[in-house]
């Protein structure tokens, strides 16, 4: 098989000083593809010229290659596979302009999807009527963490699963990663109900996008299992990064820091449960290769 050419839209700055302006992700898919025998880059744009040129500076490509705008990319290079690390609120355009332009066959797209509902939407409508294959960075719930997590409570060592509780970081960014794994431990069954509020006393932006300052929510699945989120300063409601509860225990998801990560406590015993050295975010030296190993379990998960 032949390979698919890739381009980056959004390089971002430094990758070594991320801030919440961005944390140049474009740095990790590069790396991710350049760990694929299947892909090759061919391309990058980003609006900030010195930006797109240490990117191309660090992985090697020709001065051609490198543009500020996006569409003067597509019709230079006309890549396969475009990977979107933009902020949230520009999703929209470049994903629409992507899809519309006839020669890109898939999209993966950096969360939160975008900065509204709304825009979400049209986004998902039109790579589907363009036939463009669009994905989205869930990757979590192929880390060791997790995967070990749901596999004890497939096994039924904490007996059935009461309530899946999340008091790590916020909604609106880290969500797309804790609601999806809340889901992911309930065999993704669609919630029946959902009642949330937050505050936003203080402006606070990450990515461009405004972030709550604290938020609660509950909601429940159809099987009857319970969902709870608190956020900001009521985060320690939940004392866990992820916690899952059953009916004969419980299973511990610790935050990054934490004496173990994954923790199993039933009738007053606690054990560690080895993860591999991976934690909530990633592995101890956090390797160019992680990102791959959490692509290969995902196409693993999926392809026979």
């Amino acid at each position: 098989m032949s390979q698919y050419s890739v381009a980056i839209v959004g390089t971002g700055p430094d990758p070594s000083n991320p801030t919440v302006e961005g944390f140049a992700m474009g740095y990790r898919h590069a790396e991710a593809y350049g760990n694929d025998d299947d892909c090759r880059l061919v391309a990058c744009a980003d609006v900030v010229r010195e930006n797109a040129e240490a990117f191309a500076e660090a992985f090697d490509l020709v001065d051609d290659a490198v543009v500020e705008e996006y569409e003067a990319m597509l019709d230079a290079v006309e890549p396969d596979v475009v990977s979107v690390c933009v902020p949230p609120a520009i999703h929209e355009p470049i994903v629409v302009g992507c899809a519309r332009s006839g020669v890109v066959s898939a999209i993966h797209c950096e969360k939160p999807i975008a900065h509204t509902w709304a825009s979400a939407q049209r986004m998902v409508g039109t790579c589907w009527r363009r036939g463009v294959q669009l994905t989205f960075n869930r990757q979590r719930r192929f880390a060791r963490p997790f995967t070990e997590a749901k596999r004890l409570l497939d096994d039924g060592e904490i007996g059935a699963l009461r309530r899946v509780e999340i008091g790590w970081g916020d909604f609106y960014d880290t969500g797309a990663h804790t609601v999806d794994l809340a889901g992911m431990f309930n065999d993704d069954r669609p919630a029946e109900w959902v009642i949330a509020q937050l505050d936003y006393r203080e402006e606070d932006r990450r990515f461009g996008a405004h972030q709550e300052n604290q938020m609660w929510a509950q909601w429940e699945y159809g099987n009857g299992v319970h969902g709870l989120l608190s956020t900001g300063e009521g985060a320690s409601m939940v004392d866990a990064a992820l916690l899952l509860r059953g009916s004969d225990g419980e299973i511990r998801i610790n935050e990054f820091g934490a004496e173990s990560t994954l923790e199993l406590r039933r009738e007053g015993t606690s054990e560690a449960v080895d993860v591999g050295g991976e934690h909530i975010h990633g592995t101890p030296h956090d390797d160019d290769r992680f990102g791959s190993r959490l692509q290969d379990r995902s196409v693993a998960s999926v392809v026979d």
